[in-house]
């Protein structure tokens, strides 16, 4: 059989309707989307997507929340190297508290000192 679609893919369907940009967004999210990905679980890939966030694990059967398009996010995986004890987490130290920042603003805006 032959191919019906070769720079556009899945928004194929949309023929000329929606413009360009709108399109390649599309075929972009759904190529990701549509793809089987590795199960956290047992390391297999054959991780559909059952509903927006909500994918399963066919080999396994195990259902986990992700992103919408993506079973792991970027801020997910972030958020597991924080976890992990990879990434380092912000400190107190290097944040000012609100009220010494609205003092030193005033202070500014006057000419005084403190």
């Amino acid at each position: 059989m032959a191919k019906r679609t070769k720079k556009v893919g899945p928004a194929g369907r949309f023929q000329a309707r929606y413009g360009v940009r709108a399109r390649t967004r599309v075929r972009n999210v759904e190529i990701i989307q549509k793809a089987k990905h590795v199960c956290p679980n047992c390391g297999h890939q054959k991780v559909k997507r059952l509903s927006t966030s909500v994918w399963e694990c066919r080999k396994c059967g195990v259902k986990f929340a992700g992103g919408a398009y993506n079973p792991k996010t970027e801020s997910g995986q972030n958020f597991e190297k924080m976890l992990r004890g990879e990434a380092e987490l912000p400190t107190k130290e290097t944040e000012k508290p609100k009220e010494k920042v609205a003092k030193e603003s005033k202070n500014k805006i006057k000419g005084g000192k403190e």
